[in-house]
């Protein structure tokens, strides 16, 4: 697996109308756009460090993984997402290796990104993803 560099830092927040002016306002980092993703449960709103994005991630419920977090563990660093050069062979690799990854196929995350998730039990405590863009 080829990994090409960190795509973003995944930052769960409680509402993003009450968090983004920080991103926005105070540390002016350029907004790059919010979007809805249903198959994940989440609204994003993505922010542009130049070297890498900021995601903030809004649960669309309290059932979904995102909504099940923040009320496990509350607001702060969710996951970091490494981008790869080709998702299928990252998880094929990964599963080589014993590696828990969440789902066997790559589903469809931000930004048009195919993205699977590797369980925190096997990196050591910090949920990851991987990202290869389409």
């Amino acid at each position: 697996m080829k990994i090409l560099g960190i795509e973003h830092i995944g930052i769960a927040v409680n509402s993003i109308d009450k968090d983004a002016p920080f991103w926005k306002h105070i540390l002016n980092l350029p907004h790059r756009g919010t979007e809805a993703v249903e198959n994940q449960g989440v609204t994003t709103d993505i922010y542009d460090t130049g070297r890498g994005k900021v995601e903030l991630l809004e649960a669309m419920g309290s059932d979904t993984p995102l909504g099940k977090f923040l009320e496990k563990r509350g607001a702060g660093m969710h996951h970091v997402c490494f981008e790869v050069d080709n998702i299928t062979n990252a998880i094929k690799e990964l599963k080589e290796f014993n590696i828990q990854v969440l789902s066997n196929e790559p589903t469809m995350g931000a930004e048009g990104y195919k993205v699977v998730f590797i369980h925190p039990k096997s990196t050591g405590g910090v949920l990851v993803e991987l990202a290869e863009k389409s």
